[in-house]
């Protein structure tokens, strides 16, 4: 869903932009704080002319003030992705996405080579345990039915699933974990949390910058680009989410301190704006964020650089719009953040999952 907007119609090309293979990350910054930091001040920049700050990530606290809050998404990765052998021959690979409500031992996934795995064929997995393939869904995912338990199979026998355009596996599992992650559920990591460490947190926590938690376990859309030829056709994926009442407490006393609400990646925003709209502390969130939304929870954005026509770069653009001076049409503000995109690979950031961040004030 999406709040109504009154604009024309955007297409998806206008959200397109080129990238050059050599800057997609296909490594993590080592130590993880060592990432750069653009910094995209919205009431200062004006339609394709950003106003831009350069920084390293560990400077961030310098950027931040007490009361100021960050909330962060706790979801942690489940090594969700199942090479297999299929008992008629040849190999297979599965995706496990989310569990099925209200089930036991049944979850939702994708299946390669979908059209050759049949309903109720079972596939061998290296540790051993067998799953049995169920039936096709509606978004191009298949019910997976596990024989023990799930988390335990994943555990014994999954690997993270890496975004396919990183090619270099050598990072050690771990760096594709936020520091603080905790209920495991997602398929792919939260990344704007990836740029953390617990010595950075211990640093914030020193000068007064408060912390809070949100879960929403990443899923299918993550994968999946946008569809249709209008940004209005594409269909969001609903994810899990849990927002603790601490947390609301938390970002009341930030905002009557005089402080702002600062979400740390895009997860978490669509976490704080559900929740917002829903007034339930857990649920189900389908959320399409896109320009000319009304944010209520969130005043900044900490994010990562995202691919070209996607959600999450719709996202993007839609808070940045939101901070613009009044009348800014969606182009205008689509103008500025592919304007803060094209002086970021002029400056040789890095971009996408183990890239460089932004911070949006």
């Amino acid at each position: 869903m999406t709040d109504p907007v009154g604009t024309p119609r955007l297409r998806v090309d206008d959200f397109d932009y080129a990238l050059p293979p050599a800057a997609i990350a296909q490594t993590p910054a080592e130590p993880r704080d060592a990432a750069r930091l653009l910094v995209l001040d919205r009431a200062a920049s004006t339609p394709g002319r950003p106003a831009l700050g350069h920084h390293v990530f560990r400077q961030i606290g310098d950027l931040l003030r007490p009361p100021d809050l960050l909330v962060v998404n706790d979801s942690r990765v489940l090594p969700a992705r199942l090479r297999a052998q299929r008992e008629t021959g040849g190999g297979a690979e599965l995706l496990m996405l989310r569990p099925e409500p209200d089930s036991s031992g049944r979850w939702e996934g994708l299946v390669k080579p979908s059209r050759r795995v049949g309903v109720g064929d079972y596939l061998r997995l290296g540790s051993g345990d067998r799953v049995e393939v169920g039936e096709r869904l509606g978004d191009g995912t298949r019910v997976i039915r596990f024989f023990r338990d799930p988390l335990a199979v994943m555990s014994a026998a999954g690997e993270m699933p890496l975004p396919p355009y990183i090619r270099n596996r050598a990072a050690p599992a771990d760096r594709y974990q936020t520091v603080y992650a905790r209920p495991p559920g997602s398929a792919a990591a939260p990344t704007a949390g990836l740029h953390f460490t617990q010595h950075l947190l211990d640093d914030l926590a020193a000068r007064g910058i408060g912390r809070a938690s949100v879960t929403l376990h990443v899923g299918l859309d993550t994968f999946r680009p946008l569809e249709g030829a209008y940004i209005d056709e594409h269909h969001i994926h609903r994810e899990w989410y849990e927002i603790a009442s601490r947390t609301r407490r938390a970002m009341r006393a930030a905002r009557d301190g005089g402080g702002r609400v600062v979400a740390v990646g895009t997860t978490t925003a669509r976490v704080l704006e559900t929740a917002a709209r829903q007034r339930a502390a857990r649920g189900w969130s389908d959320l399409y964020i896109t320009p000319g939304f009304a944010f209520d929870a969130i005043d900044a954005l900490i994010t990562n650089f995202h691919l070209p026509r996607s959600s999450l770069l719709l996202m993007v653009t839609a808070f940045v719009q939101a901070g613009m001076p009044r009348g800014t049409l969606p182009t205008e503000a689509r103008d500025t953040v592919l304007g803060a995109y094209r002086e970021a690979l002029r400056a040789g950031y890095r971009f996408f999952s183990f890239g460089d961040a932004m911070l949006i004030t």
